[in-house]
């Protein structure tokens, strides 16, 4: 086995490590792994009740585990838990009696604020009054504690900063942060430069230079020269809960002797790494699992990871944007074809996952053929 093979199994397995969820599918079959099509992994779990879709105003906003659904349960005057006539499976709605994103959310918080007393859930002991906006469509249906998110596997937004120098004899390096040993997840890891949740009433470049300024401060004259290098997305699985993350990335090229400082006590130190040792670093367990898709997606947009270095280019890049959008909004188009959604129970229309959807018309269209 050539070294570039050693290399590219170790870039393939960091990119299924932070995407386990979504490669949740993945056998082994005649020695090698095999992915499954995801949907119908998604549809089998549903059979066994293991995974329920989270509906709100008859949008998936969300995924949830039986082992949160058990604990939701005692609450049916905010959860209802739904049955579908056309596939026999349930999800989990938010009352719809809960009329506006106000009173959504007031409900819903009542429910996390008791879970967190009951210390059910290892995800509620980092607690931040943080929110994240609950989506579909664009439009805000409801606001969550930032730590309760990964319970009920809605999609998260962040932002990352990849801060690097070109160096005159040892080329592209790139800064990364270690953060603080205090901090309610991923104490004392390395992780990207600058990076953080997009919180309620935030934007995304605003949030960027926010960040910029709190965690590495780094003044107006530089953060100005901000670029926008698009997004990654992946689906992480941890003890936590789900983590349908996608994440904004930013470059910012830096002069050789700025040292970023640290101004919000969330970081405990900054280290200046070459590409290459930048890579070995990822590769360690001293590495944030969920920020390494931003360094890769950097590393290959600057060239440092090509194609004709790595076999197995193609499958590396596509994990790092697992298809989220997809996943979660696949119902709106569903409902405008020729084919009208089931009725539930009680007249309201289905609000079953899209992936349930998606694969009863595939089958019915094999089936045809």
């Amino acid at each position: 086995m050539s070294s570039t093979e050693v290399k590219l199994s170790r870039l393939l397995i960091l990119a299924q490590k932070f995407n386990n969820f979504y490669l949740s599918a993945l056998t082994k079959v005649n020695g090698t792994y095999r992915l499954f099509y995801f949907h119908i992994y998604m549809f089998l779990s549903f059979q066994k009740c293991d995974i329920r879709p989270f509906v709100v105003e008859g949008q998936q906003v969300g995924l949830i585990k039986s082992d949160v659904l058990k604990h939701l349960e005692k609450y049916p005057e905010v959860f209802c838990i739904r049955a579908c006539e056309q596939t026999k499976q349930g999800l989990v709605e938010l009352n719809p009696a809960f009329r506006d994103y106000n009173e959504r959310t007031e409900q819903l918080e009542k429910v996390l604020r008791n879970l967190r007393s009951e210390n059910l859930f290892p995800a509620l002991q980092g607690w931040r009054d943080e929110y994240f906006e609950v989506k579909a469509d664009c439009k805000a249906l409801l606001k969550m504690e930032r730590a309760a998110t990964p319970l009920f596997g809605v999609r998260k937004y962040g932002v990352d900063i990849n801060g690097y120098v070109r160096h005159p004899t040892l080329g592209l390096c790139i800064w990364l942060q270690q953060r603080s040993n205090t901090k309610e997840t991923w104490p004392g890891k390395w992780d990207n430069m600058v990076g953080g949740g997009l919180s309620v009433g935030f934007g995304i470049k605003e949030t960027a230079i926010k960040e910029a300024s709190e965690e590495a401060s780094i003044p107006c004259d530089l953060v100005k020269n901000l670029v926008s290098a698009g997004c990654v997305s992946f689906y992480f699985e941890s003890r936590q809960g789900l983590f349908p993350n996608t994440e904004y990335v930013f470059d910012l090229e830096l002069p050789l002797d700025f040292v970023p400082q640290n101004a919000d006590g969330e970081v405990q130190a900054f280290e200046l790494l070459t590409a290459k040792d930048c890579v070995e670093r990822v590769f360690t367990s001293d590495f944030k699992t969920t920020s390494a898709p931003v360094v890769i997606d950097f590393l290959i947009r600057h060239g440092h990871i090509t194609a004709d270095d790595v076999v197995d280019f193609t499958q590396i890049v596509e994990l790092l944007h697992v298809p989220l959008q997809s996943l979660y909004t696949y119902k709106a188009r569903f409902q405008q074809s020729k084919k009208q959604p089931q009725l539930l129970p009680g007249g309201s229309k289905n609000c079953n996952c899209a992936i349930l959807q998606k694969i009863s018309v595939e089958n019915g269209h094999k089936k045809a053929n």
